[in-house]
């Protein structure tokens, strides 16, 4: 920055009569490059191009800067006394004409100084319209403002952020507590539909069993198994047990387990009396060791009619009844599982 301080050894031609000399005679000077002796040293003087290296614009900048932050005004600050070349002089614009100085430099006092100092644009610059409109005039006091509104709108966000967060958060909790009891109410509504249907299943078995049982009868009466099917031993020819044995006294009736039709009915070597009766499917239920039988071949039975009598007939060791079931193509089966699997309680 170019110093406002004349150099010692050249002093300038250009003087005001303020500065004594009152008597002397001053010619005019037309200084050149070759006529001006170059200043060397710190106070060397670069040359003007144009006003932007002007004291008086700096000066200006300054006093303009400074308004327009609010933090301070030019109306207290004194005149400075300014010299310069005429031709930089007579180039500068009028001070007065810039927006906002003429106020600083114009001599008026009183109301009308007030007037245009007040509506300087200097000490209203940076204030919105808005602000204007509601009458604020002190740009710092603007800029506080704003700050503060600012402040306070990051502060309600960010709360606002808080309690959207926090409704989320309680948000997706009840939605899980909720998906949680739909679960458990789920399970405990699955396990009664499943306990509900194994007891329906249960009882229309039972009413199947109830219903079958009516036409299925036990095939005697006041006895005790003795013998089981597939049960091991060298009384049997075969090695094994092929039927089912109830032991009874002699003449304990003999009854139809089910109604069809007598297929034989006669003595039959180790079985003694037999009788074999044939229901509707084609199995075939043996009556073997009676000691007598009520029916002969062809006839027609219904379940529970007696169809002869426990005796010890064929080989035997005692009185019994000996029961063999077999199925339509003669496959000798357990008839203790096929009693009970037409619901009766053997």
């Amino acid at each position: 920055m170019a110093s406002n301080q004349p150099a010692p050894e050249a002093p300038s031609p250009f003087r005001s009569d303020s500065f004594g000399d009152e008597g002397r005679t001053w010619e005019e000077w037309n200084p050149t490059e070759e006529s001006i002796r170059p200043v060397r040293g710190r106070h060397r003087v670069a040359k003007q191009r144009g006003l932007a290296r002007s004291s008086t614009v700096l000066g200006v900048g300054v006093i303009a800067a400074v308004g327009a932050g609010g933090m301070a005004t030019a109306q207290s600050k004194p005149p400075v006394s300014i010299s310069l070349p005429d031709s930089i002089a007579d180039n500068l614009p009028d001070a007065k004409s810039l927006p906002g100085v003429g106020a600083f430099m114009s001599g008026d006092s009183g109301s009308d100084h007030e007037t245009v100092a007040a509506s300087s644009p200097l000490t209203t610059a940076g204030i919105t319209a808005a602000e204007a409109e509601g009458g604020a005039t002190d740009a710092g006091e603007a800029l506080r403002a704003r700050i503060l509104q600012q402040a306070e709108q990051q502060q309600a966000g960010a709360d606002a952020e808080a309690k959207a967060a926090q409704e989320k958060a309680a948000a997706e909790a009840a939605a899980a507590q909720a998906a949680k009891q739909q679960s458990v109410a789920e399970a405990e509504a699955a396990a009664k539909k499943k306990a509900a249907e194994e007891a329906a299943e249960k009882k229309a078995e039972a009413e199947r069993l109830a219903k079958l049982a009516a036409s299925y009868a036990v095939p005697t009466s006041s006895y005790y198994i003795s013998s089981t099917f597939g049960q091991a031993g060298s009384m049997w020819s075969s090695g094994h047990h092929t039927g089912l044995d109830f032991a009874a006294p002699t003449g304990t009736p003999v009854k139809a387990v089910h109604s069809g039709t007598v297929k034989s009915a006669g003595y039959s070597g180790s079985y003694g009396y037999r009788t074999v009766l044939e229901l509707d499917d084609g199995t075939e239920v043996w009556y073997c060791h009676q000691s007598s039988m009520d029916v002969s071949a062809g006839q027609k039975v219904t379940t529970g009619q007696t169809i002869g009598r426990v005796g010890a007939t064929g080989n035997v060791t005692g009185a019994h009844l000996h029961l063999e079931v077999h199925t339509a193509d003669g496959t000798g089966i357990d008839p203790m599982a096929w009693l009970r699997g037409k619901g009766l309680t053997i």
